[in-house]
Formats: structure tokens, sequence, C-alpha cells
């Protein structure tokens, strides 16, 4: 009598527990892709600081510093799961009307985040490639003027 009511109990659990448990996996994807992040010139400093908001979202900031004191240019992003796919959403003051772009993660591994936006002007497909464990390059591509246009930044883990 006890052992059908133990395996009921033990199936009732594992049901329930599956069924309250919520993965991000590919949020998960991302997570090496936390910390600060900073490319050095001169006499100007290029910085993203990447953190984990809650178990759905990662938050970052984008900063372009020239001389210490002038910020050229400034962004948000967040990287959220949303129907099962990874999102990079990005906020440019003075952009976009202030609204977000989206970019759809098209690519993931260990090693590699790729976001794409067909849809966007410039950039079209965002592009984080780990180097080692404290370096890492971003590159931005698309169309300007009907050319094909890249830029690469090297980062440095801060």
């Amino acid at each position: 009598m006890k052992q059908p009511f133990i395996l009921i109990a033990a199936v009732g659990c594992l049901l329930f527990t599956a069924c309250k448990t919520k993965t991000y996996s590919e949020l998960e994807k991302a997570e090496w892709f936390l910390g600060q992040w900073v490319n050095k010139s001169h006499d100007a400093e290029f910085s993203e600081t990447w953190m984990k908001e809650n178990d759905s979202v990662y938050a970052g900031e984008s900063y372009f510093i020239r001389n210490s004191s002038d910020t050229l240019f400034a962004e948000t992003m967040k990287l959220a799961e949303t129907n099962g796919k990874l999102n990079m959403i990005i906020t440019v003051p003075n952009q976009n009307d202030e609204k977000p772009v989206g970019f759809e993660m098209t690519s993931a591994n260990d090693t590699l985040l790729v976001f794409e936006n067909p849809a966007h002007d410039f950039p079209t497909k965002i592009t984080y490639r780990k180097v080692n464990k404290d370096s890492l390059l971003a590159e931005i591509s698309g169309l300007k003027n009907g050319e094909t246009v890249s830029q690469k930044f090297p980062f440095k883990r801060r």
C-alpha cells in the first residue's frame, strides 16, 4: 500500500518541479559576456558594462568618452529572452525617436553571439566574439550608402 503512494508522490513532485522551473538557456549562452569591458586609446575610452538584472534579463550600458569627460556617445542595452529567442534591445538618445531597437540572436555558442535586424538602417548585425576570458571583439556591420561597412572594437575586461 505504501509503495504505490510513494511512487505517486515522487511522480507528482517531479511534475510539479518540471512545471515550476523555468530555464533561460538562451540567456545563459551570454553569461561569459557579463562584466565591464573597455577599449582605450590615448585620448578616448569606449566602454560597455553588462550586469545580470534578473534571471531573464542582462542590462548593459555603453559609453564613448573623449578626454576623460566629454561623452560623445551613450546607449543602454538589454539582453532578454522573448518567446524562446534572445534579443538585444538598444536605446540611443537622439536616435530612432528615442525608441528601442531590437536585434534577434541568430547564432550563439561559448565564444560567439550574433544579433541581427535586417530592417534597421545601421547596423544590421552586431557580433561579440570572445577572444579569451579577458578580451572580446565587438563588431557592427551593415550597409551605409549602398556599401557594406564594418567597424570592429577590441575590448579588454576591466
